[in-house]
């Protein structure tokens, strides 16, 4: 699947209509449709009362996915300036502060307890590290109010997947493991008038859902995952991760008599890169994250951003974690169209077509690469972090 050509406008469309739905709520069936609260994660408190963060999002272990060779492809030297796009739980930043000496980093992300650890390190480091709070198209700007002009920086990561904080904090609504608000926005309460994932599913007609799930999810079920939904939200609106978890799976207890997309035998049928068994509903979670977030839009916003202030002969390294970011990122160093549909060859299975088998432009060549072929985990740091197993490393040298 290739940046979606659709998501441009139509997405466009979708977006005012969910903002029309939080500020004025459309009535159905003689009651208040979508006038349910979703909590927000704008406050950050400790389970023991005190400010500076959620207790169990702070604590859980981010373990920084290649480590070894994202600092090899990054190879900094001492006194460039280094731009770390998702500063996460800042692990690549810390092991870059350690190696490099006078390296100064300007360290981006959207999320707000992100950025709170961030001026903590900054603190720390004081000189070195400069926390900047926005969005990958937000971050020209940002920069610029940061005194960093177009070819100031030496170098860029770019790590698209979630950050372990927000995959195991239940209020945020990203995982399917831990019931909580049916929320996903990376920006927390940061931006309010943004839709949550309950807006989306809630509001949202069945064919506009089919298109969610099917292109950013590439779920072969979603028009039935959509049906599934539209039923079960006119029965009750679909407000915690579980519950939207129950209805995709056929939970008929959870999911108020409504029948799923699924039969309950089915909950673990399918599995993961490992093997291993997986929900029913994943594809369709990550579905609904990828749009509420507006992440493929947001990755090409950075990697132009990144060609704009890298430096002649600045490298930039490109973490993905599914087939979409990974394609977004490789056309675009390739220098083909992003929003072009995929090449195809009768010959080939579709399947085969996706790996490398896009060539880079001959015309005005922009990137190099700095290895062959894409980098991805090794078995050991598999078996140590899976979370990390999906994730591809592209690094590339500006000409």
């Amino acid at each position: 699947m290739y940046l979606p050509a659709f998501s441009q406008q139509v997405t466009a469309l979708w977006r005012a209509a969910l903002s029309l739905h939080k500020i004025k709520p459309a009535k159905k069936h003689g009651r208040v449709w979508l006038s349910h609260a979703i909590p927000t994660t704008g406050s950050f408190t400790q389970q023991d009362g005190t400010d500076g963060g959620s207790h169990t999002a702070e604590t859980a272990l981010h373990t920084p996915v290649m480590l070894k060779e994202v600092l090899r492809s990054l190879d900094l030297k001492p006194g460039q300036v280094f731009l770390d796009m998702t500063f996460g739980a800042g692990g690549h930043t810390l092991a870059i502060l350690d190696a490099v000496p006078d390296v100064t980093v300007y360290a981006l992300d959207r999320d707000p307890l992100a950025f709170e650890m961030a001026r903590r390190l900054s603190a720390e480091h004081q000189g070195r590290v400069f926390p900047v709070l926005g969005c990958f198209s937000e971050v020209s700007n940002l920069l610029r109010q940061h005194g960093v002009q177009p070819g100031g920086l030496d170098a860029v990561l770019l790590d698209a997947g979630c950050s372990s904080m927000q995959l195991d904090s239940p209020e945020r609504g990203f995982s399917l493991s831990k019931d909580g608000p049916l929320d996903m926005r990376m920006d927390g309460g940061r931006c309010p008038a943004v839709a949550s994932a309950a807006d989306v599913v809630n509001a949202l007609d069945r064919q506009a859902l089919v298109s969610i799930l099917s292109t950013y999810g590439e779920e072969r079920y979603a028009k039935k995952i959509a049906s599934a939904i539209v039923a079960a939200r006119d029965i009750y609106p679909i407000t915690r991760t579980q519950q939207l978890g129950a209805v995709i799976a056929g939970d008929k207890i959870m999911a108020f008599h409504c029948a799923g997309a699924f039969s309950p035998s089915t909950l673990y049928a399918r599995k993961d890169l490992l093997q291993r068994p997986a929900h029913v509903a994943t594809k369709s979670f990550q579905a609904l994250r990828i749009f509420v977030n507006d992440e493929l839009h947001e990755l090409h916003a950075a990697l132009q951003a990144a060609e704009v202030f890298l430096r002649p002969g600045g490298r930039l390294c490109v973490l993905t974690f599914h087939s979409l970011e990974d394609r977004v990122a490789k056309r675009f160093l390739h220098g083909l169209d992003v929003a072009a549909p995929p090449r195809r060859n009768p010959r080939r299975p579709a399947r085969e077509e996706e790996g490398e088998d896009e060539r880079p432009s001959t015309g005005d060549a922009r990137w190099a690469n700095v290895q062959k072929k894409v980098i991805m985990p090794q078995q050991d740091e598999v078996r140590e972090n899976p979370r990390g197993r999906s994730a591809k490393l592209r690094a590339a040298v500006k000409l």
